[in-house]
């Protein structure tokens, strides 16, 4: 059974021509709109970004880690200084992941047992351990609304074997994390399908979460390598099988594209570090496709990045001073980059939910694509 949190979500309009979804999630800190893409702030921080350029860009609810937070500056540091939000000056959502992925990219500093994984930390080499209880007390001490469980990501490509026994551990684990959860803090607890690319055992691992009994569930180990249509077949198989009434999380992705294929077949919830870093490495998303500011082409260029965005960067600054900025490896750079790439992302996700309203998202989506065959100026 769920235990009582202030977390619901309320679903609003359905596309008639997809499986696209347009809902609520009510949170102890405010409203959340879906779909919803996540900007990613792993160390208490989304790079380049204050908070009040966040809420001006649209944001209603970041990511931050689990994994790293715990490292540094420690849970019981941030719990002590008023929880993260206090601490990072955010008063909006915030969703923790369990650090699970973080700990599985180790590779050869960490090593799984029924317990957890032991792993050696990133910073200093110490070694640590990290099991579903200790996932779920660092994600209660930093005070997130919405925190995950704690699993495994399973990598890509993975023998059936492997996969088999990895879905199963994350199973229990996550119903160790269900009965690690402290009454009445208010969050919202997720669990998280894995599987692999097999859809047998992605429909059993949903079967499992379903019984154990979670606010949210999510996709794990998806954008981890796999070709984009093994991706969708996933989301194919395993939101079907999740709550109506509850959302829908696809864990780490990802693309423009992928974002409008994932709210086509009923994902609520998206977060990826791809606008962010790719703004640092002055890649940046339009209208018509990406283009690559750093680009000799860019040199006298006086339009904005993209004419049809109405974003504060591309409102007062021309291709050409974005290109000299990066050139100069200017932190100004990195800042603009990313407020225009996390716009046009919050942007995109808000078109799709009036799209939705308006019972148009297939025209939504061909006019997405239309646009992106036009040759990037």
């Amino acid at each position: 059974m769920s235990q009582v949190c202030d977390f619901r979500f309320e679903l609003l309009a359905e596309d008639g021509a997809t499986q696209a979804r347009r809902g609520r999630l009510v949170t102890r800190r405010g409203t959340v709109d879906t779909p919803v893409f996540m900007p990613v702030g792993t160390q208490g921080t989304v790079k380049a970004m204050l908070p009040e350029d966040l809420l001006t860009a649209g944001a209603e609810i970041i990511l931050a880690n689990t994994y790293h937070l715990f490292l540094r500056p420690g849970h019981d540091l941030i719990r002590d200084l008023g929880g993260l939000h206090r601490f990072m000056h955010w008063q909006r959502p915030i969703l923790t992941d369990s650090g699970g992925f973080q700990v599985f990219s180790l590779g050869q500093l960490r090593r799984i047992s029924e317990d957890g994984v032991r792993f050696q930390s990133h910073l200093d080499g110490s070694h640590q351990l990290l099991t579903p209880e200790l996932s779920i007390a660092v994600q209660e001490a930093l005070g997130a609304d919405i925190i995950m469980a704690f699993d495994e990501c399973i990598p890509y490509p993975a023998t059936r074997e492997y996969v088999v026994d990895s879905t199963a551990r994350s199973g229990r684990w996550a119903r160790r994390c269900r009965e690690a959860r402290r009454q009445g803090d208010g969050a919202a607890l997720f669990g998280i399908v894995q599987g692999g690319m097999y859809p047998d055992l992605r429909r059993q691992s949903a079967e499992e979460l379903l019984a154990i009994g979670f606010e949210g569930y999510a996709l794990g180990g998806l954008s981890v390598g796999e070709e984009a249509a093994r991706m969708y077949e996933m989301m194919e198989v395993a939101l079907p099988l999740l709550p109506v009434r509850r959302p829908r999380y696809v864990m780490g992705v990802g693309t423009p594209e992928n974002l409008i294929e994932g709210v086509a077949r009923g994902v609520d919830m998206f977060d990826c570090v791809m606008p962010t870093r790719n703004a640092r490495n002055g890649t940046l998303f339009t209208s018509f496709g990406k283009i690559s500011i750093k680009q000799a082409r860019y040199l006298r260029d006086e339009r904005p990045i993209d004419p049809a965005c109405d974003c504060y960067v591309c409102q007062h600054y021309s291709r050409a001073y974005l290109r000299h900025l990066y050139q100069s490896n200017e932190i100004l750079a990195s800042m603009l980059n990313t407020r225009h790439n996390l716009h046009y992302y919050l942007n995109l996700m808000a078109g799709a939910r009036a799209a939705i309203e308006a019972g148009c998202f297939e025209a939504y989506r061909r006019e997405f694509y239309r646009q992106r065959e036009t040759e990037a100026l």
